[in-house]
C-alpha cells in the first residue's frame, strides 16, 4: 500500500488534481482510498458526482455510537474509497482534531485492512503545516509528499514552507516529498520559477498540468474530467501523472 499526502497553498486546486489521479489509477485497475482532510469535507464532490458525504465529524456530532466503516466510507467514481474528515462548526474548535480523530477511527476500525486499497490519497487543507494538519507528515501515515503549485509568488512560498517543514522530519523516518505537481496559471515564467525551487529543494516536477476548460465544464458537472471525456489530452495527461506515482 502506497500512501500520498497532497499539500499546496489553499485555492491552488489540490483537490481537482487528487480527485483526477484517484479515478486515473482506479481505472487502471487498483484499488485506491481518497481522504479528504478540510473541514469543507468537499474532496471527494466529484468522485460522488456532487453527492454530499457525511464526514466523520459530522456524524460523531450526530450519534451517540461510534460508526461503522459503511458510514463513513463511499465508493465514488471508478470504485475510489471517498473519506471525509470533516471538522468543527466554524469558528468553535480547532479543525486539526478532526483529521486526528478521523485517522484514529480509520485505525480502529481497520479500513486499510478491510478495503486493503493499493493506494491512499490524504488531501490535506492549504498549506496548514502545525497540529494536526502536520499529521500525514510526522506520524507516519503518508510515505511521501506531493506538493501542488503554481508559478505564483504566493503559491511558491507556500511551497517551500510545506517543503521545510517535510524536511524538518526527515530523521524520524516520516514522510519525504515524492516531487511537484504544476498546476498553471499562466503566469509570466511560470516554468522557470518552479524549476528554481525544485532546483533548489532537489525535487522534481513530476506532473505540469496546463489550464484546460474542460476541467472546469466537468467539475461544474461534479465529475472529475476522466469521467467526462478520458479520451480527452488533460485525461490522458493525469493518467501519465498516474502512471508515475504507481
Amino acid at each position: 500500500m502506497k500512501k500520498y499526502a497532497v499539500y499546496g497553498k489553499g485555492g491552488i486546486g489540490k483537490s481537482t488534481i487528487t480527485s483526477s489521479l484517484s479515478a486515473a489509477i482506479a481505472g487502471m485497475g487498483y484499488k485506491v482510498m481518497q481522504i479528504g482532510c478540510d473541514p469543507k469535507a468537499d474532496s471527494t464532490t466529484n468522485l460522488l458526482n456532487g453527492k454530499k458525504q457525511t464526514s466523520v465529524m459530522q456524524y460523531l456530532q450526530e450519534h451517540e455510537n461510534p460508526p461503522a466503516l459503511e458510514d463513513i466510507v463511499i465508493e465514488g467514481y471508478n470504485g475510489v474509497y471517498c473519506v471525509e474528515a470533516g471538522g468543527p462548526t466554524p469558528g468553535i474548535g480547532c479543525a486539526g482534531r478532526g483529521i486526528m480523530t478521523t485517522f484514529n477511527l480509520l485505525e480502529e476500525l481497520g479500513a486499510f485492512e478491510v478495503y486493503k486499497p493499493d493506494l491512499v490519497f490524504f488531501d490535506v487543507l492549504g498549506d496548514v503545516v502545525c497540529g494536526g494538519f502536520s499529521a500525514p507528515i510526522r506520524d507516519g501515515y503518508a510515505d511521501e509528499v506531493i506538493i501542488v503549485t503554481s508559478g505564483e509568488k504566493m503559491a511558491l512560498f507556500a511551497a517551500r514552507n510545506i517543503f521545510m517543514a517535510v524536511e524538518n522530519f526527515k530523521d524520524r523516518g516520516y514522510a519525504s516529498v515524492k516531487g511537484v505537481i504544476l498546476n498553471r496559471r499562466n503566469v509570466e515564467n511560470e516554468e522557470k520559477y518552479v524549476r528554481q525551487f525544485t532546483d533548489e529543494a532537489g525535487i522534481e516536477i513530476i506532473g505540469d498540468v496546463p489550464r484546460d476548460a474542460a476541467i472546469q465544464i466537468y467539475e461544474n458537472q461534479n465529475q472529475t474530467v476522466l469521467q467526462g471525456d478520458s479520451s480527452l489530452p488533460i485525461s490522458k495527461l493525469f493518467m501519465k501523472i498516474a502512471d508515475k506515482l504507481i
